[in-house]
């Protein structure tokens, strides 16, 4: 890394810049965070992107788009002054807030080398209809109950009362909230944050965290305005390269060594049709149980709880409302077997677990069932301890049938329920070769205090309530006619650079296709530590992996 560096010292002049005059129709604002990397500036950025008059009725606040920049406090002020920004799209049911940690770990590290980097995190507009009201003041008294009051039991916070999660006609305009639309989103808010086309080139590196690997793959050979002879609007013309974290960036879905296949063009208006009728009655891809607004929302109140008081007992547990989708998500993500899952009988709720153990239940990769949803936080302890056979018993959900899509960690779960066993939280770095044969330090990378933190702290979240089903349609539709209208460039993703990190117990992926790419995968990361990693997990001194090779990649 250091040879690249050197060169792009040589070739760079990283001058700082003045602060930037308001720009109408531009807001920029920073916001408190208790991140221990203290030399990167956070910020929050809006700006006024009205949707087409096209679209149906809406909240004015959807008329903007936001993203969260992180720039180094010892660097240039404006952004076309530094001396690569990284633009980042989330995942499914993620948003800005969930590059936190890889935004400030890579920044950080690239101004050791003197290099000044911004990291730009993107959040979908349909983000708008999210109410962070309860989490906000919850923070910012240091209260738990401001937070659990305001969503579970109508209690009013400066002024306002929770309206619930958002449903029928408040959502109806989502269905037109699609890969064209998303797509759109990100050329137009770069365009206005860096009007110059030679600029963006030269300066941007394009890329995303799981599902937003293949939204780039779409941006790459998108063309904006239609005419595929003029390409200076094209996708691949507004980056420098691409980067994949835990995903991939090609056009259409795919697992590893399985593609599949393109629905035939005779077919593809007729299927394309289809998906418009069942976007029209699903406009925002949710669960009865596990995956919709609620859920998305509990884990956010999760990570608060656990940033509050770390050491406290049940504190998000004990104040959880009694309802069918919160008792079917903690059967379904809790239950040691398929009895429990069945009876309810041990209920998760009567654990004693103290709040970083509930959060690490949910989210860690020796507990939480899912591969999309999983971190390698640390380890419990504080009682005994058992094999965890459901949803799927562990041989099979890490063997071939599991798909690889239930990541690669056995799966553990606390065997007593009583209140004088507390059970508690080892954190990544307090697990140690004698820790337990479910886990060894090599395999633990992420801090479950810091992802505590970025569950609840950033103004952009980390848990996204409102996915548009329509981007799940589309994404597969590779010869649909609203798709190839505009997809005209296939050749535009295999033109730059590529740099592809995946994780060792992430999620299956086919390769990219592309020359130009540098596939590594990385020993011990599953598939949200790609943006959650401590920038200390390499005990061995080493600069955490991610951020290295995104600095390395950046300074070519």
């Amino acid at each position: 890394m250091a040879s690249a560096v050197c060169a792009l010292l040589a070739a760079v002049s990283a001058a700082s810049a003045a602060p930037a005059a308001a720009e109408p129709g531009r807001t920029e604002a920073g916001y408190p965070s208790s991140s221990p990397v203290t030399s990167v500036i956070s910020t929050v950025v809006t700006r006024d992107i009205p949707l087409p008059p096209t679209a149906l009725p809406h909240p004015p606040a959807c008329d903007q788009l936001s993203y969260l920049r992180w720039r180094s406090a010892s660097g240039p002020s404006e952004s076309a002054a530094a001396d690569r920004i990284l633009v980042a799209q989330p995942g499914i049911f993620e948003g800005a807030g969930a590059f936190d940690s890889v935004a400030r770990n890579t920044v950080a590290l690239a101004a050791r080398f003197g290099i000044h980097l911004e990291f730009w995190a993107l959040d979908r507009r349909s983000n708008c209809l999210e109410d962070h009201t309860g989490t906000r003041a919850a923070l910012a008294a240091g209260d738990l109950d401001t937070a659990t009051n305001y969503y579970f039991r109508g209690a009013e916070v400066e002024g306002r009362r929770f309206a619930g999660y958002a449903d029928g006609a408040a959502t109806d305009w989502l269905r037109d909230q699609g890969l064209a639309q998303t797509l759109r989103d990100q050329y137009d808010l770069l365009r206005l944050e860096l009007p110059d086309q030679r600029l963006r080139q030269r300066k941007l590196l394009c890329g995303g965290h799981s599902l937003g690997g293949f939204v780039t793959g779409y941006f790459a050979g998108w063309d904006f305005d239609g005419n595929p002879a003029t390409t200076d609007d094209a996708g691949y013309h507004q980056c420098g390269g691409w980067f994949a974290l835990d995903t991939v960036i090609r056009v259409g879905l795919g697992l590893r060594g399985i593609d599949l296949p393109a629905i035939p063009p005779a077919l593809a208006g007729g299927v394309e049709n289809l998906s418009l009728q069942l976007d029209t009655a699903l406009p925002v891809l949710r669960l009865p149980a596990v995956i919709n607004p609620e859920t998305t929302n509990l884990l956010a109140l999760a990570g608060l709880a656990a940033r509050l008081a770390p050491d406290g007992v049940n504190d998000l547990v004990s104040r959880l409302p009694d309802n069918p989708n919160i008792t079917l998500t903690l059967r379904t993500l809790l239950s040691q077997n398929a009895a429990a899952f069945l009876t309810g009988s041990p209920d998760a709720r009567t654990l004693t677990a103290g709040n970083e153990a509930v959060l690490g239940a949910l989210l860690d990769d020796n507990s939480q069932p899912l591969g999309f949803l999983q971190a390698s936080t640390g380890f419990v302890t504080g009682g005994p301890i058992g094999p965890k056979d459901f949803p799927l018993p562990d041989t099979v959900a890490r063997g071939p049938l599991g798909f690889g899509g239930f990541g690669d960690a056995p799966k553990v779960s606390p065997t007593r329920h009583a209140p004088d066993t507390v059970y508690r939280w080892l954190d990544w770095d307090e697990v140690t070769p004698g820790t337990s044969p479910y886990t060894n330090p090599g395999s633990e990378v992420t801090s479950i205090a810091q992802l505590a933190r970025t569950l609840c702290e950033p103004p952009l979240d980390f848990t996204e309530w409102y996915f548009p089903s329509r981007i799940a349609f589309d994404l597969q539709q590779t010869t649909a006619p609203s798709i190839t209208a505009h997809h005209l460039h296939p050749e535009g993703v295999n033109a730059l650079p590529m740099l592809t990190l995946q994780g060792s117990g992430g999620i299956p992926l086919p390769d990219s296709g592309s020359p130009l790419d540098t596939r590594i995968e990385l020993a011990g990361y599953n598939h949200l530590d790609l943006v959650t990693a401590d920038p200390d997990s390499r005990r061995d001194g080493s600069p955490e992996p991610v951020s290295a090779r995104l600095v390395e990649f950046a300074t070519r």
